[in-house]
């Protein structure tokens, strides 16, 4: 018998460009996935019932189009082999073997009489994978994700897994409408390209949280505890507005919480629901609540078995008392507090059990915290990972618990502070505590993420103050991964110059002391204003160096000393302010006239300081405080004693508000100096100076004793001073005081998540200060211009070269050869420089406080910290200089 029975099974694709899958949409909580179109399963026709023979054995096995696979490779998928047996069963399994390889796009197998031929059309490899449309997901985020790549073999179960996988992705963002059309591009060499064409759609947001079952408390304040919030005006800046499935799960503790805390033990979420609109952009979240009774304390004991502890007195500690509404919070924090107090005695693992008794009768919950056995313990090992370039002695030196030591969880907890205040780590790390080798021991673990300590500033501008002005600087705190920290900054503009190496070293030779230096130059011109002209009143140039060192003497207190030296320069610019060779004080005014001079400052000083915040960086609680001194007199030209003491409070009030209370102080007693008695001994550039940004709501140095001298309205008779504020043209001179003290109370705002991600902490606050006692200064008045000759007021003549001074004489004008008097007594002559009359007034010499309020906004920004504050002064003294509006870059509060 001579017959030929074919079996063939084909799954031709287009050669152009064709749609492999369909689109993928997914809703969660409330419809399945809705999947693509299918791809057309693989058929094998049946034969004709005459094609085989009941049992034929195989004679020869052929295959024919294949390219880059073997024929032996291909024929190792199958189970025909010749000499077997077959019939029509085993021919069905040889195609399905050829179908789950996915590497074929057409095969079929053609019997004649035992001599099978396979012939395959082998499937295209891919040449590129292409994304298009994706603007919100950048091809580094996807690429990743998805399974095909150049230079595999073309699937179309692949195709649909990195559908799914692409639309998953979406779903993250909150894009739930997005949609993915994959294509395939042949072409030739059997290559394709295949592109997904992304259409990302808009981000799915919670239009709507309805609230079903509450009685006791309002929708808003169960909405105030979610972390999902509606959208809204108010929520404009939020990331917490789009829908997120483990967020809806979240909010729903929250409302738990929220209920237990209040004293509803029974309260129970119902069910959470979350519905798409049918556009595909907006969520319904519907959650259906059941209260129950509240509930009050009961009797509330303490049982311990563990000898160290005494009930009695633990009972006394207990936050809660008989008779107070029930808080689940508290308790969970009483457990918290007994574990730590366990921990206080050595005992890492102690079990706090408690043990609640219902009392539904009454609605009264009665407790007793069980303090199970357990044995006293201690550090087996201390394990430091993840710090690649931080070396782990840097760690390790920061822990208050060694090897060998009894675990003590007030040392843990200081150690956690003590890593997160060096800033050189991911915040809120915590040291994770695990079983040892024994019951009695335990394995301290920390693992760290390190962040970049380096920072490096470049920048160039114009200002309307500085004209040019360059700045450039780089500080590495972790220097080698040693702790070291390293800065050079430089600073050029036109009206000032400075430059700065420094360099500190934490631990000298492995020992908890301190050192470090710095050298530094720094040319400063001080000016005020005229209108809209900045004119420069003194400079001065500053060359110096400063070595300090650093002891703990506590855990808490530390002892700092320094010395430094600074050679000081003040000029004034003589062709303005001198006349002759001589500071001319009825044009720089006298108090300018004696800060002029070369000085030499030898400086020795002292820090005690004591400080137990949680974090120097950024902290929320504990406390600082610290007394300095400065010694100038051990060599060089000036001799003082400049004392300050500074102190702060931090409170942590719940709910991530931060309240800040800060205040310090300071002044300065002068030994010798000049005895003239116009002049006060402390000069002028060592004085304190407040303001902006020590003070917000004032201009810098607006604070304090200070000058200010305003023309006259000339009148050789009666000439006026006009002191009113629409005369901006006086010149305004802060002279600074002795004594200073300044307050500041500030409430850090929690926002939502999308805030802090960015970076913005907002603030309210109030400050409070005064700098004052000085020495009144020699004014100059109008009677400094008016001739006793004839009582005129007369412009005053300088001659700077022969350093001749007189009264200008009257102005005349010539009428038809007649010549007649102006009245006006300004004409100087030739060769001399006129000096209009003016008068100077003091003002601000008091210690009574400048109080100012306001709110402000830091921002960690990409750029570098900086902060914008608005503060109106409540109270001034009378030539104060406010300022309602401010912006400091790398200022923290």
């Amino acid at each position: 018998m001579n017959s030929v029975a074919s079996h063939k099974f084909s799954a031709r694709t287009q050669l152009s460009v064709a749609l492999l899958a369909g689109t993928m949409l997914a809703t969660p909580l409330m419809a399945q996935e809705v999947a693509p179109p299918p791809v057309p399963a693989p058929t094998v026709p049946a034969p004709a019932p005459e094609a085989v023979p009941t049992a034929t054995t195989v004679q020869s096995i052929t295959v024919v189009g294949n390219q880059r696979l073997e024929a032996q490779t291909i024929l190792s998928y199958l189970r025909l082999r010749v000499g077997q047996q077959y019939d029509r069963a085993v021919l069905d399994q040889a195609l399905k073997d050829l179908a789950a390889t996915e590497l074929f796009k057409d095969f079929q197998i053609t019997d004649n009489n035992g001599a099978l031929t396979i012939q395959v059309t082998e499937n295209p490899v891919i040449n590129r994978v292409i994304l298009e449309g994706n603007k919100r997901l950048k091809d580094d985020k996807i690429r990743p994700e998805i399974k095909l790549a150049p230079r595999q073999i073309f699937t179309r179960s692949k195709v649909r897994a990195d559908v799914a996988r692409i639309i998953e992705l979406y779903k993250r963002q909150g894009r739930f409408a997005a949609t993915v059309e994959p294509k395939m591009v042949s072409l030739d060499q059997n290559r394709v390209d295949v592109v997904f064409e992304i259409n990302e759609g808009p981000k799915s947001k919670v239009r709507q949280i309805n609230i079903i079952g509450n009685e006791k408390f309002s929708d808003g304040d169960l909405k105030d505890e979610m972390a999902t919030k509606e959208t809204g005006l108010l929520t404009i800046l939020s990331s917490n507005t789009s829908y997120d499935p483990d967020r809806l799960a979240y909010d729903q503790q929250k409302v738990r919480l929220f209920y237990l805390t209040n004293g509803y033990a029974d309260f129970r979420v119902i069910s959470a629901v979350a519905e798409l609109t049918s556009n595909k952009q907006d969520f319904i979240i519907t959650y259906v609540v059941e209260e129950g009774e509240r509930y009050k304390f009961g009797d509330v004991d303490v049982q311990s078995e563990i000898r160290d502890f005494q009930p009695e007195m633990l009972k006394k500690l207990l936050p809660m008392k008989t008779g107070d509404w029930y808080d689940a919070k508290l308790v969970e924090d009483t457990v918290e507090s007994l574990s730590e107090t366990a921990g206080l005695f050595g005992y890492a693992f102690a079990d706090i059990n408690p043990e609640f008794r219902r009392n539904p009768d009454d609605r009264t919950m009665a407790i007793t915290f069980n303090v199970g056995e357990s044995p006293r313990t201690y550090v087996e090992r201390i394990d430091v990972n993840g710090n690649t370039l931080t070396h782990d002695k840097v760690v390790r030196r920061e822990f208050r618990l060694n090897e060998g030591d009894a675990f003590n969880s007030f040392g843990v907890k200081r150690t956690e502070n003590r890593i997160n205040s060096l800033g050189y780590f991911q915040e809120n790390l915590e040291i994770e505590r695990k079983e040892g080798s024994a019951p009695d021991r335990i394995i301290l673990e920390t693992n760290v993420e390190e962040k970049p300590t380096g920072e490096l500033s470049l920048s160039a501008g114009f200002s309307s103050i500085e004209n040019f002005l360059l700045q450039a600087s780089i500080r590495q705190r972790n220097f080698r991964g040693l702790g070291q920290q390293l800065q050079a900054s430089v600073n050029y503009s036109s009206y000032s110059k400075s430059i700065e190496l420094g360099f500190t070293e934490p631990y000298l030779f492995d020992r908890n002391i301190s050192i470090g230096g710095s050298v530094y130059r720094r040319d400063l011109n001080s000016f005020n204003f005229i209108d809209n002209d900045r004119r420069t009143t003194f400079e001065q140039v500053t060359t110096g160096a400063q070595v300090n060192v650093g002891v703990p003497l506590t855990e808490f207190m530390s002892f700092f000393g320094r010395y430094s030296i600074n050679f000081d320069d003040v000029t004034l610019d003589r062709s303005i302010y001198y006349f002759g060779d001589e500071c001319d004080p009825l044009v720089a005014g006298r108090y300018l006239c004696d800060a002029i001079g070369n000085r030499t400052t030898s400086l020795l000083g002292y820090t005690l300081a004591y400080d137990d915040r949680d974090n120097r960086i950024r902290p929320t609680r504990g406390q600082s405080l610290s007394l300095s001194q400065d010694f100038a007199g051990l060599g060089g030209s000036v001799k003082y004693v400049r004392t300050r003491l500074a102190g702060t409070k931090h409170f942590n009030l719940g709910s991530r508000f931060i309240l800040n209370i800060s205040a310090e102080g300071g002044y300065i007693y002068p030994f010798g100096g000049r005895p003239t008695p116009t002049s006060d001994k402390v000069r002028l550039t060592d004085r304190f100076f407040l303001g902006e940004p020590q003070m917000r709501g004032f201009d810098i140095r607006g604070i304090g004793p200070r000058v200010i001298r305003y023309a006259a309205t000339y009148d050789p008779l009666n000439p006026v001073i006009d002191t009113s504020n629409d005369n901006r043209g006086q010149i305004d001179d802060a002279l600074g005081g002795r004594a200073y003290y300044q307050g500041r109370v500030e409430l850090d705002i929690p926002l939502g998540t999308g805030a802090k991600e960015l970076g913005l902490r907002p603030s309210i606050f109030l400050d409070v200060g005064s700098v004052f006692s000085v020495k009144r200064p020699t004014l100059t008045t109008l009677d400094d211009f008016r001739d006793p000759a004839d009582g005129f007021t007369k412009f005053l003549c300088r001659n700077a070269t022969t350093g001749v001074s007189q009264f200008a004489t009257e102005t005349t004008t010539t009428t038809d050869g007649v010549t007649t008097g102006t009245g006006q007594y300004t004409t100087c002559p030739t060769g001399f420089s006129s000096l209009a009359p003016f008068e100077e007034r003091f003002f601000g010499d008091t210690w009574m406080p400048r109080v100012s309020i306001g709110a402000g906004v830091n921002w960690n920004s990409p750029f570098g910290p900086f902060r914008i504050d608005f503060a109106y002064a409540l109270r001034k003294e009378e030539g104060d200089d406010t300022k309602r509006f401010s912006f400091n870059v790398g200022t923290q509060f």
